[in-house]
């Protein structure tokens, strides 16, 4: 198959790319992502690709979505930030474009993306951590994209680290995310600044003394031009996220783990504390074999990358 095209359908944007077998981004497009309109949603990846194949021979499409998808990548069953229960989306979407259309869940197709692509292209067994607002990833075993029985695997953020811990929005308590998050990074910090300790003092005269503007990136900056209270919040955000992995890899026992999403922009501040807690953590530590852990590449052309892949992947 020659040219597809990947979708990226978040919860604010639906963005799209004509992609060739190498993995070349060709041309882009984008509309905001009607998330409470399940047919504006559809009209709104049909303009996309519309635009998209005006100027290429397109062959099929690939949709990497938030949400569950069945294990025959036809029909989101859930989606927690858009208009989607049992929706037929595969069949929709083909009706409308007049081409075949492949639906993944969008970690997946972002994990996929990195393993073929990207950050994992040297491995069989691979696995995707994305650290946002959220925790996502996606799992790669012998070279196949694992989806589970169901289709639904690969929700790593949602394994339970702490019993009876926060509440998380899937409804339990405890999950990972909740501590190994952007949004945790970000909430710990705040919660640590808001209580005047001397040493989160020129992090919050970074945020102009408003608590409320301490934000990820900041934090990241901040660390990075040596302040070392906001590297003590990448440590301890690494600690949760090295534990984490080491928990799945006694499971999983991947040759790559790959980290990416937004908080991944800080580098070896956060990688070095993951490595570090992942090798303290691992079962048998000393008796195996060491996965790698590395930064991803692909950054977030990686959903449209994978998606557009795995459209060649009926």
């Amino acid at each position: 198959m020659g040219l597809t095209v990947g979708i990226d359908i978040g919860g604010t944007k639906i963005a799209g790319g004509v992609v060739d077998e190498k993995g070349n981004i060709l041309s882009t497009a984008r509309r905001e992502s009607p998330a409470t309109d399940s047919q504006a949603i559809e009209s709104a990846v049909q303009d996309v690709v519309d635009e998209l194949r005006g100027s290429y021979d397109i062959e099929g499409v690939g949709v990497g979505a938030a949400g569950f998808v069945d294990v025959k990548r036809a029909t989101v069953l859930f989606a927690p930030n858009l208009a989607w229960r049992d929706e037929h989306l595969k069949r929709d979407l083909e009706d409308r474009l007049g081409l075949p259309v492949v639906i993944e869940n969008d970690a997946n197709a972002a994990a996929w993306g990195e393993f073929t692509f990207g950050a994992g292209a040297d491995v069989d067994d691979f696995m995707l951590v994305t650290v946002g607002t959220g925790v996502g990833g996606g799992i790669v075993l012998n070279g196949e994209l694992h989806r589970g029985a169901f289709g639904v695997a690969a929700e790593i953020g949602h394994i339970r680290m702490v019993p009876g811990g926060l509440i998380c929005g899937c409804g339990n308590r405890g999950c990972w995310e909740q501590y190994a998050s952007g949004s945790a990074l970000v909430r710990e910090t705040r919660e640590l600044a808001a209580q005047g300790s001397l040493i989160a003092k020129s992090l919050l005269d970074r945020a102009g003394g408003n608590v409320e503007d301490i934000t990820g990136p900041l934090i990241t900056e901040a660390a990075r031009d040596g302040d070392a209270f906001a590297a003590e919040q990448l440590e301890a955000l690494g600690r949760w996220l090295g534990e984490g992995i080491a928990t799945l890899t006694a499971v999983l026992d991947p040759a790559v783990v790959v980290i990416g999403g937004g908080v991944s922009e800080a580098g070896d501040l956060l990688l070095d504390p993951i490595r570090a807690h992942f090798r303290s953590n691992l079962t048998g530590r000393n008796y195996r074999p060491t996965l790698q852990i590395r930064q991803a590449v692909l950054g977030n052309r990686a959903g449209v990358i994978g998606a557009a892949d795995l459209a060649r992947r009926p």
